[in-house]
């Protein structure tokens, strides 16, 4: 009788422990079920399946797309340049909505009712003042006199037109602002040069933007080694344009850079190599002398086709010595009028081209990609008039 009590307590014991064991493991089981589905929940965005949020049928339907190739470089992709026109015409709205001093004078002297000779005086005066210069200002005033009658404009908008017309030839259309890069042998060489605060180096960056665009193969030579910067930034919109940029170490020949530069784009055969030069200081004789140098050494293996010089339209009267000082070390083949987004006087576009006898070819708008456009005479001179 003691043996079946024993038996008994033995079995309801082993069906306690079962029970237990499975009530325990269902619990931990139900757990860790609410663990990892809290786990993925925190994984999810909103509107994905399981977050209890709605979800597009799209997004439950759609088939999985194909793995991308391992070892395949992302795509580069380069947005194309906004329009030469569109940019000049939005310096015409600048420079209309301006408070330059040339485009205030205009505006007084058309709308003055009658002409005296103390209008004319003023007129002249602010001319003067807008970087116009004093030859050209006394041109400008003396066949405006020729053309309209000394007793007042009768109407306004002949005058108008009238002025227009005059400021138009002042600022010669007739000059040839295109770039020359037509070579027998590639590739063709344009030197960039100016002063340190110009906006040179990002210039340049600017018009390799526009060669690549037009489907030239363009080549950048960092030959600025004085300022620590200027490589790396010239690398910096090489990168972005999809071109390669020759370089040296800090403090390297400058001249040693360009030669690099213009043989490796021969070898490679590119169509241009542009080269950034470091910001000389016009009086500076060893340093202009050494500028020079670099036109030298370039010129052994080809010929420098252009050599535009940026100056700040803000500068004024200091960018016409810095210009006269950079065309007797170099020869000057073209301006480019950096920072004319409506706080420089407008008169300087005149006033460089007639102390060089070059054109200005390219106008800088701001800081933007897109900044930089080709120079036209008449919507330059529309944008002053505030048409």
């Amino acid at each position: 009788m003691d043996m079946i009590f024993w038996y008994i307590m033995a079995g309801v014991l082993l069906a306690v422990l079962i029970a237990t064991g499975i009530v325990v493991t269902s619990n931990i089981r139900h757990r860790r079920t609410r663990l990892e589905a809290g786990a993925g929940q925190a994984l999810l965005e909103p509107g994905e399946p399981g977050t209890g949020e709605a979800s597009s049928p799209d997004a439950i339907d759609a088939t999985p797309s194909e793995p991308e190739a391992e070892g395949e470089p992302e795509a580069t992709s380069h947005a194309a340049p906004e329009a030469p026109a569109t940019r000049f015409a939005r310096l015409r709205q600048r420079l209309a909505s301006s408070n330059n001093a040339l485009a205030r004078g205009l505006a007084d002297l058309l709308a003055s009712d009658k002409i005296s000779a103390q209008t004319w005086e003023d007129f002249e005066a602010t001319l003067i003042s807008s970087d116009l210069g004093v030859g050209p200002a006394t041109e400008l005033v003396a066949r405006l006199k020729s053309r309209l009658a000394i007793d007042g404009v009768s109407d306004p908008d002949q005058a108008t037109a009238v002025l227009r017309e005059e400021l138009v030839r002042l600022v010669d259309p007739t000059m040839d602002r295109s770039l020359d890069l037509t070579v027998e042998k590639n590739p063709a060489v344009v030197m960039v040069v100016g002063v340190n605060g110009t906006g040179k180096t990002t210039t340049v960056g600017k018009l390799a933007r526009d060669l690549v665009a037009s489907g030239a193969t363009v080549l950048l030579g960092a030959a600025d080694t004085f300022r620590a910067a200027a490589a790396d930034q010239l690398s910096t919109w090489g990168d972005r344009i999809g071109v390669r940029t020759v370089r040296g170490p800090e403090g390297a020949d400058p001249a040693s850079v360009a030669f690099d530069a213009v043989r490796t784009g021969a070898d490679e055969g590119v169509d241009v190599v542009l080269v950034d030069t470091a910001g000389r200081l016009h009086n500076k004789t060893n340093l202009m002398d050494e500028l020079g140098k670099v036109k030298r050494v370039i010129e052994k293996t080809a010929p420098v086709k252009e050599t535009l010089l940026v100056l700040d339209a803000t500068t004024g009267q200091n960018g016409l010595v810095q210009a006269r000082v950079f065309a007797e070390v170099v020869h000057v083949t073209g301006i480019i009028l950096t920072k004319m987004d409506g706080s420089a006087k407008g008169g300087i576009v005149v006033a460089v081209q007639q102390e060089l006898g070059v054109p200005v070819k390219f106008i800088g708008l701001g800081e933007g990609a897109d900044d930089l456009a080709p120079f036209d005479p008449e919507q330059f001179v529309d944008g002053l008039l505030g048409r």
